[in-house]
């Protein structure tokens, strides 16, 4: 499978990763990407760092800091879906500064909910103009209606991710590996695009997607709905 940009990644800035915006850019060319995507966690996960980091991003040259490394770079954020009706940990100031987003849910920023909870909070956190990507929708924690997210994704022009993270043995989302074939089969049916993203956590990670490949073969999922062969699709997809 061609595989030439991952935008799932964090820095320092998170507070719980280990390495700098230059350090992960770095490990990005060397396996050979050709687009990178920081995307550090919004101000509601704990030890994360504060709006102004993000508001701030309209002073960073992502040119610049690209053809430093031979790839191209996107600064992002993943963002926490805080309740039901979608609403994220970011103002509409800071996310204008941003080159898109993901949204997640994540344990220490809402509790789990039903079903019906969860999936309703994906899907209104899909109208959030910035976001463009739903972070490892699969996770058991948070059970979710495949179907609607699916269907409600491609209707909203977003991408659900097979985050690679979540399927590696003795994660911390185990169980994530059987959900995600049955995401993929719900995006077959509507025609969803998804994308794979390393969440890499610290830069020998960066780039790392064979769990996520391996699902998606598994899962006999067409090649032309996974966004990573082309930096340009995914540039147009952000825009539009």
């Amino acid at each position: 499978m061609k595989d030439l940009l991952d935008v799932h990644m964090h820095t320092l800035a998170s507070g719980h990763a280990y390495n700098t915006i230059r350090e992960m850019i770095a490990a990005g060319s060397k396996k050979g990407l050709a687009l990178v995507g920081i995307a550090d966690h919004a101000p509601a996960m704990p030890g994360s760092t504060h709006r102004f980091y993000f508001e701030n991003l309209r002073i960073f040259d992502r040119e610049a800091y690209g053809k430093e490394a031979g790839v191209e770079l996107l600064m992002g954020v993943e963002l926490n879906i805080l309740n039901t009706t979608g609403k994220v940990d970011l103002e509409e100031k800071a996310l204008r500064s941003v080159d898109y987003a993901i949204a997640s849910l994540h344990d220490p920023c809402i509790n789990p909910g039903t079903e019906l909870d969860n999936t309703t909070a994906i899907m209104s956190a899909m109208w959030v103009p910035q976001v463009k990507i739903i972070g490892h929708p699969d996770n058991p924690r948070f059970p979710v209606d495949f179907d609607k997210i699916a269907k409600a994704a491609k209707e909203r022009h977003v991408l659900l991710e097979c985050n690679n993270s979540s399927y590696r043995p003795g994660g911390s989302r185990s169980g994530s590996r059987d959900l995600a074939k049955k995401m993929l089969q719900a995006c077959k049916k509507y025609g969803t695009h998804v994308i794979m993203g390393s969440d890499a956590h610290i830069d020998l990670d960066v780039g790392n997607h064979a769990l996520s490949e391996e699902v998606i073969r598994e899962a006999d999922f067409p090649e032309e709905l996974v966004i990573n062969s082309s930096p340009e699709k995914f540039k147009e997809w952000i825009r539009a």
